[in-house]
C-alpha cells in the first residue's frame, strides 16, 4: 500500500530499500501551503468514500498514519488506495487554482445526505463528487450523520451520555459546516 501511495503522497520513515512497518505513515503537512488542506479534510473525505478515518497526527502532528489489517480482503484496501490517489487528485485541483481554497470537495467533507438532497446546492462542485465520488460507493452508500463538528469542543466537552449538556453548554449543534 505505501508503494503504491508513494506517488501521491510522501511516505515517513522509510528504510533504506523504502519498506516501512506493517504500518506506514503518510506525510501530508505540506498540503496546507498548497491547498489549505490539512489531516482532518482528508480524514473526513475518507468518510464519503466508504471509510473510517486513520489515524491522525499521531505519532507525527499533521500525518496520516494507515495500518492495514489482515483481516480487510485485498480489493478492500485496493479501493482505499485508490480513495487516497482520488483525494490528492482533488487536492491537486485545489493546488492548481481549479476549485478554492476555502469552498471545495475536502473542507466541506463529509458529505451528509441532508446536505446532499437540500433543495438547493450552492457548491463549486456537483452534488455526485460530494457523494459518491467513485463507482463504487454507489453500491453501498454510508450515510455520515454529521458533517463538520468542533472537535477541539467536543474534546474539551466531553458528554458520556446521550442528552447530557455539560453545565453552561449552548443546546445549538456544534456543526462547523453544514
Amino acid at each position: 500500500m505505501a508503494k503504491r501511495l508513494s506517488p501521491y503522497y510522501k511516505v515517513l520513515f522509510t528504510g533504506r530499500a523504502g519498506t516501512c512497518a506493517h504500518e506506514f505513515i503518510l506525510d501530508v503537512r505540506p498540503f496546507k501551503d498548497t491547498a489549505g488542506v490539512e489531516a482532518e479534510d482528508i480524514a473526513k473525505r475518507l468518510m464519503d468514500y466508504g471509510f473510517h478515518a486513520p489515524t491522525m497526527s499521531w505519532p507525527v502532528p499533521g500525518t496520516l498514519m494507515i495500518e492495514p489489517t489482515e483481516s480487510e480482503p485485498k480489493a478492500e484496501l485496493d479501493r482505499f488506495i485508490d480513495a487516497m490517489v482520488s483525494i490528492r487528485h482533488e487536492i491537486a485541483e485545489v493546488e492548481a487554482g481549479k476549485a478554492p481554497r476555502d469552498n471545495n470537495v475536502l473542507v466541506h467533507a463529509p458529505h451528509t445526505a441532508q446536505v446532499v438532497l437540500a433543495e438547493s446546492w450552492s457548491r463549486p462542485y456537483s452534488r455526485e463528487q460530494a457523494a459518491f465520488p467513485a463507482p463504487w460507493v454507489k453500491g453501498a452508500k454510508f450515510w455520515p450523520t454529521t458533517s463538520r463538528v468542533d472537535n477541539v469542543y467536543g474534546d474539551r466537552h466531553l458528554i458520556t451520555r446521550l442528552g447530557q449538556q455539560p453545565a453552561g453548554a449552548s443546546a445549538e449543534p456544534v456543526a462547523a459546516h453544514a
